[in-house]
C-alpha cells in the first residue's frame, strides 16, 4: 500500500460517506461518555442493542457457551470485557482488543467544600499526568456519582447543558503576574491551585430572636452545626442547593466520585472538518473505535474479545485496572461455561491469544518538530498507528513486541488494504510513556500497541483526525476477524 499518502487521497467517495457516519457516532460516545462510568454504561448500551447478554445470567443458569453467543460482564461500572464466542476452541486462543476508559482529569476530594473570602469552593486532587496551566479559566463540568450512607446512588452531570451552571479554576491577572511569569510551566498553577469555584452567593438566614420570646430560647433554637454554617454563609448555600436539588449532604461527599472534566461537546475542527477536537480521545478513541469493531463483528473463527479499563493513566492498579484479576476471572468463567475448567485450560487460553493494546500516539506537530524523529513519527490521516515497543529512553517500562506477530498483522492488513503506520514516542530521550500491553503480555501472549494519533495528547481537548477514526474501526475489525494463531494452532 501507499503509506506515504493520507487517508483523504486514497479514499473512495462510499468510504468518505461511511467514515462521517462513524465519526458522528464517534462524537456523541464522546459526548456521552465523559468518565469511566459513563463509558461502562453507555458501552453496555451499545452492546445490549447488538446482541450482548451478561454473563452473569449464563453463570447463575449454568447455561453453556456456544459460537455465536455474545456476552459482557462489568465490574462495578468502571472496567468492561466483551466476549464473542469463536468456531475454534477457545484454547487455541483468542484476539483481544484492549483500551482503557480513563483520562486525566480532576477530582474532587473527599472533603472538599470550603468557603474564602466570599466564595465557594470544592477542593481537588488532579488525576493523570496533565499540565496544570491548561486547566484554568475554562469553562468546567462536574461527573460522577455520590454513595449516601444507605447506598442508594446520585448520579451527577452538571455543566454540559447550555441551561446548566458550569465551574472554573481561576487564574491571575496579567497585571499582577510579574512573580508568576518567572516561574517554570510546572509551578505556573501548584496542585493546591486546582481548586474549583463553584458559589458566591451567601445564604441569608433568619434571626431567631425575631421568632422567639427571648433570646435564651434562641440561641436554644441552633446546634451547633447551624452555628458553624452562620459563619460560613456561602458554604451554607451551596450545601442547600446540594439537598433540595440532588438529596446530598455534605457526609455524602465522603463518599462520593466527582471528576471535573472540560465542558463542551466533541467538535468538528477546521475549516475542512477534517478533525474533531474533544476532552478525552486519550483513550476514548481507541475504546469507542474497538467497541464499534466488536460490535459489528461477524461470528468469529477465534474468539473476539474487547476489554475497556480503569485506572491506565494512574498505573493500571486498584480492582479495576489492568493489573488486577478481574479480565483473567471473566475469562475463567467464559471457559467453564464452554467445558474448560481448569486452571491450564485458562493459562492455555491466555497463553494462545493474541492482543492489539489499543492506545494513541503522539501526532507529529510542526509546531513542536524538535522533540519528533521524523522517520519514526504518527502522523494524522495516515491510519492507525503500531508502537513495537513503548517505555522511556533505554525502553524502560516497555512492552516489545516480536516481528514474527508483526509480520502476520502486516499481512492481515494489507490483504485487507487496511492502512497503517509504525512510529515511537517522540526522540529517544525526550521522553516515554507506556500502556497496558505490558501486563497483558505477562500471560506470554503476543501483544502490540496499535492505537490512533492524537494532537495535544493529555490536554484539556485533544485533536484526532476523522480518517483515522474510520480506518481505527477497520482495523479493529480486520484483526478480531482474521488474525490466526501465528505458531500454528
Amino acid at each position: 500500500m501507499a503509506r506515504d499518502k493520507s487517508l483523504w487521497e486514497i479514499y473512495t467517495d462510499e468510504q468518505l460517506q461511511e467514515m462521517e457516519s462513524v465519526n458522528a457516532r464517534y462524537r456523541q460516545c464522546l459526548d456521552r461518555g465523559k468518565t469511566e462510568r459513563e463509558c461502562v454504561r453507555l458501552s453496555i448500551e451499545m452492546a445490549e442493542e447488538a446482541g450482548y447478554r451478561p454473563l452473569s445470567e449464563y453463570v447463575k443458569s449454568s447455561r453453556k457457551l456456544a459460537p455465536g453467543d455474545k456476552v459482557y460482564a462489568d465490574y462495578n461500572g468502571k472496567t468492561l470485557v466483551l466476549y464473542h464466542i469463536g468456531k475454534d476452541p477457545i484454547e487455541h486462543g483468542m484476539n483481544i482488543l484492549g483500551a482503557h476508559i480513563d483520562s486525566p482529569r480532576i477530582d474532587v476530594k473527599q472533603n472538599p467544600l470550603y468557603e474564602s473570602s466570599g466564595f465557594t469552593y470544592f477542593d481537588t486532587h488532579y488525576y493523570g499526568g496533565i499540565k496544570k496551566y491548561q486547566w484554568v479559566t475554562i469553562p468546567l463540568a462536574m461527573h460522577g456519582v455520590v454513595v449516601r450512607r444507605d447506598g442508594s446512588k446520585v448520579w451527577i452531570s452538571i455543566g454540559e447543558n447550555e441551561d446548566e451552571p458550569v465551574f472554573a479554576i481561576t487564574d491571575l491577572l496579567i497585571h499582577l503576574a510579574q512573580q508568576q511569569m518567572a516561574k517554570t510551566a510546572a509551578k505556573v498553577i501548584e496542585g493546591e491551585g486546582l481548586d474549583v469555584l463553584i458559589g458566591s452567593i451567601p445564604q441569608i438566614f433568619k434571626d431567631p430572636e425575631d421568632e422567639a420570646s427571648d433570646k435564651e430560647e434562641a440561641a436554644d433554637k441552633l446546634t451547633d452545626e447551624q452555628k458553624k454554617l452562620r459563619k460560613k454563609p456561602g458554604k451554607a448555600n451551596i450545601l442547600r442547593i446540594l439537598e433540595e436539588q440532588y438529596g446530598i449532604e455534605e457526609e455524602d461527599l465522603l463518599s462520593a466520585e466527582l471528576e471535573i472534566v472540560p465542558a463542551g461537546k466533541a467538535r468538528e475542527l477546521g475549516f475542512d472538518r477534517s478533525m474533531i477536537m474533544s476532552y478525552g480521545q486519550d483513550d476514548r478513541i481507541c475504546a469507542f473505535t474497538s467497541l464499534m469493531a466488536m460490535l459489528d463483528t461477524d461470528v468469529p473463527q477465534r474468539t473476539a474479545c474487547c476489554l475497556l479499563v480503569d485506572k491506565e493513566e494512574v498505573g493500571s492498579q486498584g480492582a479495576s485496572g489492568m493489573q488486577s484479576r478481574f479480565f483473567e476471572n471473566m475469562t475463567a468463567e467464559v471457559l467453564a461455561l464452554m467445558g474448560y475448567p481448569s486452571a491450564l485450560s485458562l493459562r492455555r487460553t491466555l497463553q494462545n491469544s493474541s492482543m492489539l493494546s489499543s492506545d494513541v500516539s503522539a501526532g507529529f506537530d510542526p509546531m513542536y518538530a524538535d522533540v519528533f524523529e521524523t522517520k519514526n513519527a504518527a502522523y494524522l490521516g495516515k491510519g492507525v498507528v503500531f508502537n513495537k515497543f513503548t517505555g522511556a529512553r533505554g525502553k524502560s517500562g516497555s512492552n516489545d513486541a516480536n516481528p514474527e506477530f508483526m509480520a502476520a498483522i502486516r499481512r492481515i492488513l494489507d490483504e485487507n488494504e487496511v492502512q497503517f503506520q509504525t512510529a515511537e514516542l517522540g526522540k529517544v530521550d525526550v521522553g516515554g510513556g507506556g500502556t497496558i500491553a505490558y501486563i497483558m503480555a505477562n500471560y506470554g501472549m503476543e501483544v502490540i500497541d496499535c492505537g490512533l494519533a492524537v494532537l495535544c495528547m493529555h490536554a484539556p481537548m485533544e485533536i484526532s483526525s476523522k480518517a483515522d477514526v474510520y480506518e481505527g474501526v477497520r482495523a479493529y475489525k480486520v484483526f478480531l476477524e482474521k488474525m490466526t494463531n501465528i505458531y500454528g494452532l
